[in-house]
């Protein structure tokens, strides 16, 4: 008994040591992204590396902000082109600095494309999951093998399709796409399958209707499920930086990567200002999965147990 006891305990402990230098292999680039914002530029390019800035300094962040400028809001109005022969624009707030401009852009479009992807993806899971209809198992099955095309195969009909809707150079053209994610259906199926029926046919007895028993019902119940694809989806698109340079080709649209990148392109390598741009564009992801952290967990580990 006291050999297995010790070697228990020396399982945990290696495991611990283990889990510790992992961490820190995870965490050193964010670490050395945001210590290199501060950095002096003799600092950033010493032959030898810097661990730690030798004087704290914000010129990066003031070139960042300094070098472009735009109206702090214009968000497109979606189809208006198609109705009134221009596009109509929604206009809010003072000139402000180009990247904090960018930032807003790419908060913005995450976070509608979370919400949009979310909830579109909760409700076709939960029909292939519950309900009963003719080309059930041949729709889900094209789901799936559209989870195994890359967008770059179906590049030139998206760009035809919002050509057509009139929303390039729009952020829609980069939201709408994401909205019909096949690995956002696939999730939620897998966790609407996990709701029990009788429970559903209860609350038909009770007189609830499809829209009540979704939102009263499947809703809390694939709670944690849709914290993961939140997560996910938000990720997928805040790095979508393939659609972004596709799809945006104005100053004012431009997202925080787009945005730094062509910076970058106008001037001669500059490290600190990546570094800051960097540090500028991690910082919403790491909030939102703090936020989300919870669900996130609960879902990799529901989906682990499924499995």
């Amino acid at each position: 008994m006291k050999i297995t006891s010790g070697r228990t305990k020396a399982y945990r402990i290696l495991s611990v040591v283990v889990l510790i230098v992992l961490a820190i292999l995870f965490l050193f680039p964010l670490y050395w992204i945001i210590t290199g914002a501060f950095k002096p530029a003799v600092d950033i390019y010493a032959t030898e590396p810097v661990w730690f800035p030798s004087e704290w300094t914000k010129a990066n962040f003031d070139k960042l902000f300094g070098m472009r400028s735009a109206p702090l809001w214009e968000l497109a109005v979606p189809f208006s082109r198609a109705i009134t022969g221009e596009t109509v624009y929604f206009s809010v707030g003072p000139t402000v600095p180009g990247a904090i401009r960018w930032l807003v852009n790419t908060v913005f479009m995450s976070v509608m494309a979370m919400i949009l992807t979310c909830l579109t993806a909760a409700m076709a899971g939960y029909a292939l999951a519950k309900k009963r209809f003719v080309g059930r198992t041949l729709l889900f099955s094209l789901i799936v093998c559209a989870m195994a095309l890359p967008k770059q195969v179906i590049l030139i009909p998206l760009i035809r399709e919002m050509s057509a809707l009139h929303l390039v150079n729009t952020l829609w053209a980069v939201i709408f796409p994401t909205v019909g994610w096949p690995f956002g259906v696939f999730l939620m199926k897998q966790f609407a399958e996990g709701i029990p029926g009788e429970i559903l046919e209860a609350a038909r007895v009770d007189g609830a209707g499809e829209i009540r028993t979704f939102t009263t019902i499947v809703l809390p119940m694939v709670k944690p499920g849709v914290g993961a694809l939140a997560i996910f989806t938000f990720i997928n698109s805040w790095n979508d930086y393939f659609m972004q340079l596709v799809m945006l080709s104005s100053n004012a649209n431009y997202t925080i990567s787009l945005g730094i990148a062509t910076m970058q392109a106008e001037t001669s390598v500059d490290m600190g200002l990546l570094m800051a741009g960097a540090a500028l564009a991690a910082a919403p992801i790491i909030i939102v999965f703090l936020i989300f952290q919870k669900y996130f967990t609960q879902g990799i580990t529901m989906g682990a147990v499924k499995g």
